[in-house]
């Protein structure tokens, strides 16, 4: 399959709840209830370098490897200016 190397939604955590959604027989991942926004995709290699929450540069998809994280108030306008 092709890699997925963009970012594809944005959107604010709504409340504190988190919840089992039971997806398959052996697969229920954690939720948390999120109000999207409307947006475009857009590449993270351009911004890569500028985005503080990516400490090495070289193995940049590091921190994704986790799903859900805060990021700061500089690279969610970074990231918001390019897809809103």
């Amino acid at each position: 399959s092709a890699k997925c190397q963009e970012f594809t939604a944005i959107g604010e955590v709504e409340d504190e709840h988190v919840y089992l959604a039971h997806l398959s027989e052996d697969f229920s991942p954690y939720r948390r209830k999120i109000k999207f926004c409307e947006s475009m995709a857009v590449s993270i290699l351009p911004l890569i370098e500028d985005l503080q929450f990516i400490k090495n540069k070289q193995h940049w998809g590091y921190p994704f490897r986790y799903g859900f994280f805060e990021i700061n108030q500089h690279d969610f306008d970074l990231i918001s200016d390019k897809m809103l």
